[in-house]
């Protein structure tokens, strides 16, 4: 008897239809699959076989043979084991075969006890199954949540394999979950707040700029200084995610297998914080086969926070020209090529040198100027040619840190960078882009024209600073964001001015 019935696998971040086939014969009992399982899906006849006994389910004695269409794609992970499950059952005539299977999805892993266990990318594999014209998709109840978002299709949280042949078998229904309501995206709930930070005004002048543009940004001080205290408030001033933004990041985070179980959307932006010691593969993504999302990935629509910026490795720093340039990351191993978005906006911190004290007025500096070269060195230029704004964080006096008074709260903050970005997305709209800072150069020779004072001031900085055209373009950028926030519609010399300043830093150490 043949059967049919679908799951879905996990290819990068997409997910992709799995049709289950089973043949099943009255012969000496054996089980068989083929259709390029891996050693996780090639086990899952020992879970379905366990978890239909402790179901209640008599042992098999059929002979079964599985295939997994496309066969020429590989299939990862457990999230087949309900699918499997079905066919064999409906194969066994516990489902009946007049239960129409053709426009359900299974989706979840099976223990033993016949429960039904999370699987990571569920999001990716029910909108899969939307695009593919389902119309009914079980899952696991830990991921309902997060299938609910995708309207259209209905989905229902599977507790167990015997409450799922109740269902098919009509004897006692399983509610459908609610659709989820995306209501906009959350403020950041860590608790951290920019009334904190005591002093730095021109550093936090700086860090608002590159929350309304998306630019990113290089802080340059002494130990002690904020740069690191600061950096980690910058998510409370970014401004929500849109729902699409908001899908595409959960979306990541599920097949990366970081969403939490019962997690719905994920409403407010990432913040990743990598260990300097992290490798290449593990910034930008990679893998022995199939190619997984890294550190870029995760961190987009949101912030990649390097503390101590000199002391990643070269080529991890390196590795990430491509991604910021181009907002995604393509990568090849020999079972594919996968391409991840990889959006971010990138906030590095750094001593300007090895004991941390170069250029400090507080405290002598005891390392060689050698030492010092080769240190800054570890800081490509092409790398510093892409960082937007450069901003200097001095060390605070004692009367900055004995100040009894409150700074101004991020949300004060936070409301001028939302004004701002809502201004740009609007002028941006037609062009597909969301912020300033993903602009290119059509967008930017149309929206960021300046008069013949600020146009001076922008060629003295280009002659005197040794411009290249990618910092050129950036200035704009950010002298057009500059202009948002001050709620101007033209480019004036005081923005350009400004905008130029940001970028000083990197001939007075590099």
């Amino acid at each position: 008897m043949l059967t049919t019935s679908f799951g879905a696998g996990l290819l990068g971040i997409d997910g992709f239809i799995v049709t289950v086939e089973c043949h099943s014969t009255k012969a000496l009992p054996g089980f068989e699959m083929v259709g390029l399982p891996d050693a996780a899906v090639k086990e899952a006849w020992q879970r379905v076989e366990t978890a239909m006994y402790n179901s209640g389910i008599a042992g098999s004695d059929l002979n079964i043979k599985i295939n997994l269409a496309p066969a020429d794609m590989k299939k990862e992970g457990s999230a087949l084991d309900l699918a499997i499950a079905v066919a064999i059952l409906q194969g066994k005539k516990v489902v009946p075969k007049e239960v129409d299977l053709s426009d359900k999805m299974f989706i979840g892993e099976l223990s033993f006890s016949g429960a039904v266990r999370p699987v990571r990318g569920v999001l990716s594999m029910v909108i899969a199954a939307k695009d593919h014209g389902f119309k009914e998709v079980f899952v696991p109840v830990g991921n309902a949540k997060e299938a609910s978002v995708v309207e259209g299709i209905d989905i229902y949280p599977t507790p167990s394999l015997a409450d799922l042949i109740a269902h098919l078998t009509g004897r006692k229904p399983i509610a459908p979950e609610l659709h989820a309501i995306y209501d906009g995206g959350a403020a950041f709930a860590g608790g951290l707040d920019f009334a904190d930070v005591k002093g730095q005004e021109a550093v936090k002048r700086a860090l608002e700029i590159a929350a309304a543009g998306g630019h990113n940004v290089l802080m340059i001080g002494p130990p002690g200084s904020g740069k690191s205290m600061m950096a980690k408030r910058i998510s409370s001033i970014l401004p929500p995610m849109t729902f699409g933004e908001a899908v595409e990041t959960t979306r990541i985070h599920s097949a990366t297998g970081h969403l939490k179980d019962g997690e719905s959307l994920i409403t407010v932006r990432p913040f990743r914080s990598p260990h300097h010691t992290l490798s290449s593969q593990a910034m930008v993504g990679g893998g022995s086969k199939i190619p997984t999302a890294g550190e870029v990935s995760l961190a987009h629509n949101g912030v990649l926070f390097l503390d101590e910026l000199p002391e990643f490795h070269k080529d991890v720093t390196e590795s990430l020209r491509q991604p910021m340039e181009d907002g995604r990351v393509t990568i090849t191993r020999t079972a594919g090529r996968l391409t991840f978005p990889s959006s971010f906006m990138l906030v590095a911190a750094m001593n300007p040198c090895k004991c941390g004290f170069y250029g400090s007025k507080t405290k002598k500096c005891t390392c060689k100027p050698g030492d010092i070269k080769n240190y800054l060195k570890k800081i490509s230029g092409p790398l510093l040619d892409r960082i937007d704004i450069q901003v200097e964080v001095p060390a605070l006096s004692f009367d900055e840190l004995s100040v009894r008074r409150s700074s101004e709260p991020s949300s004060a903050i936070r409301e001028r960078v939302c004004r701002a970005r809502k201004v740009a997305a609007e002028r941006l709209a037609a062009d597909g882009l969301a912020c300033n800072a993903a602009m290119t150069s059509k967008e930017i020779k149309k929206y960021c024209e300046v008069d013949e004072k600020a146009l001076t001031v922008l060629k003295t900085a280009f002659d005197t600073m040794g411009m290249s055209g990618r910092g050129y373009d950036r200035v704009l950028r950010v002298a057009r964001t500059i202009a948002d926030l001050d709620g101007e519609e033209a480019i004036n010399v005081r923005h350009v001015a400004e905008a130029v300043r940001l970028r000083t830093l990197d001939k007075k150490y590099f």
